[in-house]
């Protein structure tokens, strides 16, 4: 009996010494905490790497050096994931020519924090649920956008024109259709 309790009492002390033992810390790597934050703010399926599926429309306007500006209002907006998801979606880009024609100032506004909300509302005036050719758009007067608000269609000859944006060219997506646009579709303010 003797033998078992010194047998438990060398157990309890090794059990007691490794709890008691010094560990060791490190000092933080700011490199790493920096990629964590980083990686924490960007998160979702938009921020994922895929160079074999079809293009998705942010991929499509992430890759044309004509919607840069587009891309940063998306990218200001906090949008990215949901021009990546299933859809179908399309999407009226306007180009960086059709950014410029806005008032002075109004993309560098638009840009900053405390407008996300106005910038949400005016990208989302350019997405509609569906994948309709230009063609096919032609059928219809309106159309419901993303934002909750209807735009006019209307054709001219051969033109289709969104609001009064003429849609100068069109790319199937992996989710959808991207229309690009020769202006900047702005919701109505009632």
């Amino acid at each position: 009996m003797k033998t078992i309790n010194q047998l438990i009492l060398v157990f309890l002390s090794i059990l007691f010494f490794i709890g008691c033992k010094e560990t060791k810390n490190e000092p933080s790597d700011s490199n790493t905490e920096q990629k964590v934050v980083e990686k924490a703010e960007k998160q979702g399926q938009a921020f994922i790497k895929d160079d074999e599926a079809t293009p998705n429309v942010l991929n499509i306007a992430i890759g044309s050096p004509d919607h840069t500006t587009l891309v940063a209002a998306v990218q200001a907006a906090e949008l990215e994931n949901a021009l990546v998801n299933a859809g179908p979606l399309m999407v009226f880009a306007p180009t960086n020519a059709a950014f410029e024609k806005l008032p002075e100032g109004t993309v560098e506004d638009l840009l900053k924090p405390e407008n996300k909300d106005m910038l949400a509302n005016i990208l989302k005036y350019h997405v509609t649920p569906g994948n309709y050719s230009k063609d096919f758009l032609k059928k219809f007067k309106k159309l419901g956008q993303s934002n909750g608000v209807d735009v006019f269609v209307t054709v001219k000859g051969e033109d289709v024109y969104i609001g009064d944006a003429k849609i100068i060219a069109s790319v199937k997506a992996g989710n959808g259709i991207v229309h690009v646009i020769d202006k900047v579709l702005l919701p109505p303010t009632d």
